[in-house]
């Protein structure tokens, strides 16, 4: 009998599989901590509307939280902090405002896309089934893309600080490499995860015998 749990430390077992599992919430948690530290030790704080400075400090929060571990909220915090400055800051012109935009486009047509492939009915099997690794391997670019974004802004934060030297190995500094050292990791983590054919799941009799019948 073929089962995951027979072979407590083999590579497909469920228990090396939900270890892994939990090193990835950790690694995921800690970058969660570390941007709330970064922002609200550091940078001053979080506010709203009346002080967009520390409005923005809404942004990598949540974009943290919600692209990698809710984006809406961290999307109008960075836009509010640009335009309701006495002197309205640009919007959307670095790198990283454009890889971030480009990985929600990107994410808004992977949904809908799998949506009408998996959701909607009378859809054939075989189209499902074609385009089933599409769908992963977009799934999995569009989070490298987060992780990519993600990666960015720490830095044009890090750099656009004026009050922070960050070449010299400043508390808060230190801090965002680990924030970027741990976002990471963890990304690699979750990759590993959903791409181990060890942890794949298993087809259901009553599917194989629709893909074969298809």
């Amino acid at each position: 009998m073929d089962s995951y749990e027979s072979q407590p430390d083999a590579p497909g077992s469920t228990r090396l599989f939900m270890w892994w599992v939990l090193v990835a919430q950790v690694f995921g948690l800690t970058s969660v901590i570390l941007v709330a530290v970064w922002m609200g030790h550091y940078r001053g704080g979080f506010a709203w509307q009346g002080d967009p400075t520390h409005q923005f400090n809404y942004h990598p929060l949540f974009m943290v939280i919600g692209m990698i571990f809710l984006y809406g909220d961290g999307l109008k915090a960075v836009f509010d902090s640009h335009n309701l400055k006495k002197k309205p800051d640009p919007n959307l012109y670095s790198l990283h405002s454009w890889v971030g935009l480009m990985t929600i486009i990107f994410f808004g047509f992977q949904w809908v896309a799998g949506f009408v492939t998996f959701l909607w009915p009378g859809l054939a099997l075989r189209l499902k089934n074609i385009y089933k690794p599409i769908h992963v391997f977009w799934g999995i670019l569009i989070y490298a893309f987060a992780l990519a974004a993600a990666m960015m802004g720490i830095v044009e934060k890090a750099l656009f600080s004026k009050d922070l030297k960050y070449n010299k190995f400043e508390s808060e500094g230190i801090l965002i490499n680990f924030l970027g050292i741990f976002l990471l990791a963890f990304g690699g983590i979750v990759v590993y995860l959903v791409t181990n054919p060890s942890w794949k799941r298993q087809q259901f009799p009553e599917e194989q015998h629709l893909t074969l019948n298809d």
